[in-house]
C-alpha cells in the first residue's frame, strides 16, 4: 500500500469523523422529529402525498434504469485532492440551483411546491453521477449505479437503515454476490419508505403557504450539501480501499 500524503492523512481523519457520525444511534431529537413529521403530514392534502410518492418511485428508478443519465467519462490520473476540489465545485453549483428552485416553488402553494420534488430528485441524481465520474467510476456500469443508489440511501434514511447501508459501502468490492442483478430485484418499497420518512418533515413544510419559500430554499440547499458530503466520503472510502489492495 502506498503511504498517504499529508492531504490524504487529513482525509482519513475526516473519514473517521464521518463514520462516527453516520453510525451514531438515534437520539431524542430524532424521536421528536418523527412526532413533528406526523403533525406536518396532517396539514398536506392526500392528493399531494400520492403525487409525491409516485414521483419518488419514478425518479429514483432512473438511477438504475435511465439511459439518459450520462455524465462525463471517468476522470483518470488525478490526485484525491484534485478530485475533492472538483467535487466541491459541483456540489456548490447544484446546491445553489436547488436553493433557487426551492424558493420559487415554495412560494407557489401546494401544487407548485409539489412539483419541486421531481426537480430536486433530478438534481440529486445528476450530482451523484457527476461525482462518480470525478472519482474515476463509470456510472454506466450496473454495479456503479447500485453504489450511487446506496449513497442516496445513506443520505436520506433513518439511523438504523443508514447503519446497514454504511456497512455495505464500507466493504464494497468487485464481488457482487448478494447485490441485485437487475432493477426488478431491488427492494423499491423499502427505498421509497425510507426516503419518504426522512425527507417528509423538511420538504413537506415547504408545501405550507406563506412560509414555504424560505423553507424551500434552505431545505434544498441543505439536502444537496448533505448528499454531496456523503458522496465525497463514500468515494474516498473506495479510494483508500483500492490503495490498500494495490
Amino acid at each position: 500500500m502506498t503511504r498517504p500524503d499529508i492531504y490524504e492523512e487529513q482525509v482519513l481523519i475526516e473519514l473517521a469523523q464521518w463514520r462516527e457520525k453516520v453510525l451514531r444511534p438515534p437520539g431524542p431529537m430524532d424521536l421528536a422529529a418523527r412526532r413533528m413529521q406526523s403533525t406536518v403530514n396532517n396539514l398536506i392534502p392526500e392528493r399531494v402525498h400520492k403525487v409525491i410518492t409516485r414521483v419518488i418511485e419514478q425518479m429514483t428508478r432512473a438511477i438504475l434504469t435511465g439511459a439518459d443519465m450520462t455524465t462525463a467519462k471517468p476522470l483518470t490520473n488525478a490526485s484525491l485532492g484534485a478530485r475533492d476540489a472538483l467535487a466541491r465545485q459541483r456540489i456548490l453549483a447544484y446546491r445553489t440551483m436547488a436553493a433557487a428552485e426551492g424558493g420559487v416553488a415554495g412560494a407557489g402553494g401546494f401544487l407548485l411546491a409539489a412539483a419541486d420534488f421531481p426537480v430536486l430528485i433530478g438534481f440529486k441524481i445528476k450530482l451523484l453521477f457527476e461525482i462518480a465520474a470525478l472519482y474515476g467510476h463509470d456510472a454506466e456500469d450496473w454495479d456503479e449505479r447500485l453504489f450511487i443508489l446506496s449513497i442516496f440511501q445513506l443520505a436520506f434514511s433513518s439511523a438504523d437503515h443508514r447503519q446497514a447501508v454504511f456497512g455495505q459501502l464500507e466493504t464494497w468490492t468487485g464481488d457482487t454476490d448478494g447485490r441485485p442483478s437487475s432493477h426488478s430485484d431491488f427492494d423499491w418499497r423499502t427505498f421509497q419508505q425510507q426516503y419518504r420518512d426522512y425527507i417528509d418533515l423538511a420538504k413537506l413544510a415547504q408545501l405550507i403557504p406563506v412560509i414555504g419559500a424560505p423553507i424551500g430554499a434552505y431545505v434544498n440547499f441543505r439536502l444537496l450539501d448533505q448528499l454531496g458530503a456523503h458522496a465525497m466520503n463514500a468515494y474516498r472510502l473506495r479510494w483508500f480501499a483500492a490503495r490498500a489492495i494495490a
